[in-house]
């Protein structure tokens, strides 16, 4: 087991760097100057200024004389100054990330909490009317474009209906409670605003469904197909054969078997939830991680675009890492493999 975990950690620091190098020269490849975006035409005019603007941000230097100096600084734990907001780029990204952990978390429960049982009824009724619903609730979820779906809820249920909150974290007229964790809805309880704390709940709504959609189709289906899978196998027939319950049938000795791919799914799933809000969180205007890079982005603010997407490929490699592991407890075979 520790040399099965060894391995695997080994494997996942040499991700991060290999992740390191793919995205700072994709980063180095895009098209644009900064100097022009953060500078303006008029002084961007003034070779003075553009030497001195160069010169501070390191625009002056080979690309791998950057490189190194990125890696240096994240082997400190520094991953360099935001050109925008003139901060450290993890000040920036521990200021975001409690909202984007937020909005993920719930959305992610929300498609388990649908999707699982979905899926699990899908197979155990196949070709039923629960069977069709989870297929066309599947091929919605995955076909639906995240931006398509997220103006289409603010259309129908703000604007049209007006039983659900505008963009935004929290009512403009709101006060927003003391900052403890950065989640809203634990710092309104901590702090027992329970007014703030619905209106927070309220506003976390709609992009949590628009977040979550596409997940609750995949987990939908892989738990279908594996649940189908495991129901064929010599073992199912067996504990049917020796008078078992279909209930204890289903959930005692299908549904565990049918776990693994649903377990790595899931896994991926979140990360990718935590990852890939972008969208969601700039239509919805959520001040999250997604929004940060958005806006980073459009900037061409360099630093804070290498920064965030290390710590993005970071999530992605440290849940497989735990995916992995998981692997170990639910099958011990993989560890002796």
């Amino acid at each position: 087991m520790i040399r099965y975990i060894a391995t695997r950690l080994a494997a996942s620091l040499s991700m991060v760097l290999l992740a390191t190098l793919v995205i700072f020269l994709i980063v180095n490849s895009v098209p644009g100057d900064p100097v022009l975006t953060q500078l303006g035409d008029v002084a961007a005019s003034n070779p003075v200024m553009v030497a001195a603007f160069r010169h501070k941000w390191g625009l002056d230097l080979p690309m791998w004389d950057r490189y190194g100096i990125f890696l240096t600084g994240l082997l400190h734990g520094d991953l360099g100054t935001s050109i925008v907001s003139q901060r450290p780029v993890l000040a920036d990204i521990e200021q975001y990330a409690p909202a984007t952990l937020e909005l993920a978390t719930v959305a992610f429960a929300l498609a388990l909490a649908l999707g699982l049982p979905l899926g699990v009824l899908a197979a155990v009724r196949r070709d039923s009317w629960i069977d069709h619903l989870s297929r066309f609730v599947s091929l919605l979820g995955i076909s639906a474009p995240t931006f398509w779906l997220a103006f289409v809820m603010l259309a129908v249920f703000y604007g049209a209906l007006g039983i659900a909150p505008g963009p935004g974290e929290l009512d403009p007229l709101a006060f927003p409670p003391d900052r403890v964790t950065g989640i809203t809805l634990i710092d309104t309880v901590l702090a027992g605003d329970w007014a703030t704390f619905h209106d927070a709940l309220a506003h976390l709504v709609l992009p949590a469904i628009v977040l979550a959609a596409g997940t609750l189709g995949l987990l939908t289906r892989t738990t279908r197909a594996a649940m189908l899978e495991a129901l064929a196998q010599d073992y199912v027939r067996v504990a049917r054969a020796k008078g078992l319950r279909a209930r204890a049938v289903v959930l005692g000795h299908a549904l565990p078997n049918a776990l693994l791919p649903v377990v790595t799914l899931g896994g991926l799933a979140y990360a990718n939830l935590l990852a890939g809000a972008v969208m969601t969180e700039t239509v919805f205007s959520w001040p999250g991680l997604g929004r940060y890079t958005f806006q980073s982005a459009v900037a061409l603010d360099f630093p804070a675009i290498m920064g965030i997407t290390t710590i993005v490929a970071a999530i992605y490699v440290l849940v497989n890492f735990a995916v992995d592991l998981s692997y170990a407890l639910l099958d011990p075979r993989v560890v002796r493999a």
